[in-house]
């Protein structure tokens, strides 16, 4: 199938994780697009998601991590008639990634960043080596043997060098609590950041070429997800995104997280190579990522620039209501 017919005919979109902000994000964006008839995913028939389409459009498939993932997932795309998959999961980026031609041959489309890319934004470490001289990289390294707890001014941050989020991530006080710890090379230690943390939204087009750079600030968590929140004009943290973007091959939509260090100056956290869970905001300000993204990948050419406005959210639960026999009828 060419790009030009991707774009000129209609298209079935399946998202995964429909259980999580972030596919739930992109359903809301392309479910105004008259072109594409959406499909939702997840390995939970309680993923709030899967109601947000017709009960035909609903599908189960099995976790990132399990071996079977891709060839699951591959299976329902043909029999739903999918033709492309947006995956909003880090666990299934690397499985999708391996089985691109796969995709590929049953003529489905993957809204993926190259493999390169993925690489190196899925490992921290990596990541980090790959900026550096880039952007401002606060100074990390693998927590192995060779570390010397005596090198670091404290505190500092030991985390896993893979995943999303804060789980595993801990704050050390000191050289000693440092050294008391067990070494891994899946965990690295890292300069800890004081200043305020932002998030910045990067959407390039299917060559990597940037077209916007929209940071926001959390400006309320809960439980570790944002409830409030500002998009911000910023040109150093606009001009950072858009490096990282660059430096790392990134394609269609990313999250670049950063933190000021202790003179102001923005540094490098951690890339999601994927939707973020409050692209919600950045979509209000103006630029509405996964439809230019999708327009992208179906060959649709895209602006210079995308430009933003300064906004601000606040989120809240919303309940919905379905028949028992709804949940009943999701089909693996």
């Amino acid at each position: 199938m060419s790009d030009h017919d991707l774009f000129e005919r209609h298209v079935r979109v399946l998202v995964t994780g429909a259980g999580g902000p972030a596919a739930i994000s992109v359903m809301k964006s392309l479910g105004h697009d008259p072109t594409v008839d959406l499909v939702a995913a997840d390995m939970d028939p309680w993923a709030s998601g899967l109601y947000l389409v017709r009960a035909d459009a609903r599908t189960l498939i099995p976790a990132g991590l399990d071996p079977g993932f891709s060839g699951a997932l591959l299976a329902r795309c043909v029999a739903l008639g999918v033709n492309i998959v947006v995956p909003t999961v880090d666990s299934e980026m690397r499985p999708l990634d391996r089985a691109r031609a796969d995709f590929a041959d049953a003529g489905i489309e993957l809204l993926l960043a190259p493999g390169p890319a993925l690489a190196v934004t899925l490992d921290k470490l990596a990541l980090a080596r790959r900026c550096e001289g880039h952007v401002r990289v606060p100074r990390t390294e693998c927590f192995d043997a060779t570390l010397d707890p005596g090198s670091w001014t404290y505190p500092v941050v030991v985390k896993p060098r893979t995943g999303s989020g804060s789980r595993d991530i801990s704050i050390v006080e000191s050289s000693e609590a440092l050294a008391a710890m067990d070494t891994s090379t899946d965990f690295l230690v890292q300069e800890f950041l004081p200043g305020e943390e932002y998030s910045i939204d990067v959407l390039a087009d299917a060559t990597g070429r940037v077209v916007a750079s929209v940071p926001r600030v959390r400006s309320r968590v809960d439980s570790g997800v944002s409830v409030a929140g500002r998009t911000i004009h910023d040109a150093e943290l606009e001009q950072f995104g858009s490096s990282v973007v660059a430096v790392t091959g990134l394609t269609y939509i990313s999250n670049v997280q950063a933190r000021r260090d202790v003179v102001g100056t923005p540094a490098l956290l951690e890339v999601n190579p994927r939707v973020p869970g409050t692209l919600p905001l950045t979509v209000a300000s103006g630029v509405d990522m996964p439809r230019m993204a999708l327009d992208s990948l179906r060959g649709r050419p895209l602006p210079e620039h995308a430009d933003f406005r300064e906004i601000a959210m606040v989120r809240y639960l919303e309940e919905r209501f379905i028949e028992l026999s709804e949940v009943e009828k999701v089909t693996a």
